[in-house]
């Protein structure tokens, strides 16, 4: 496993520095700066009051916490959640409540998902009149599926 240095800032007197639970854990927590109340399928951008410099060649991914999804049915609308190299301005989540029928209430300080930094493969795309062939070929959704 390697590591590189991120450069972040605070942006709120709440915010913490995204921290990793355990060493050798892919994804470091990110935490929010203001209670958030999401009723059933309500979902709310919330704050996380840190930015960071992720350098050339990098992403950030949010990814949801698995507690949160499991214990109360919270999802990330955009999971993955992309942060871009280039991008500096403040770390904000779009949660969703997925329970049918419970609001869900977080205080401030809550762990609300977790961020993966990868390396990125950018690629020169190339138009053609054909592709190759491949024995999958265009069987999608669902096609490996379920068999009887």
């Amino acid at each position: 496993m390697s590591k590189i240095n991120i450069e972040f800032k605070l942006l709120h007197e709440l915010a913490q520095a995204p921290k990793y639970a355990h060493d050798g854990d892919a994804g470091a927590d990110l935490v929010c700066i203001e209670n958030v109340t999401l009723a059933p399928g309500e979902r709310l951008l919330v704050p996380t009051g840190v930015a960071i410099a992720l350098p050339a060649g990098y992403v950030g991914l949010v990814h949801p916490r698995s507690g949160l999804a499991n214990k109360h049915g919270i999802g990330i609308v955009n999971a993955p959640g992309t942060i871009d190299s280039g991008y500096r301005g403040e770390l904000k989540i779009c949660l969703i409540n997925l329970d049918p029928s419970e609001t869900v209430s977080l205080p401030a300080g809550s762990r609300i998902a977790q961020l993966v930094i990868q390396e990125v493969t950018t690629a020169q795309f190339i138009q053609v009149q054909e592709l190759d062939d491949t024995d999958r070929s265009d069987k999608g959704f669902g096609s490996t599926g379920i068999s009887s």
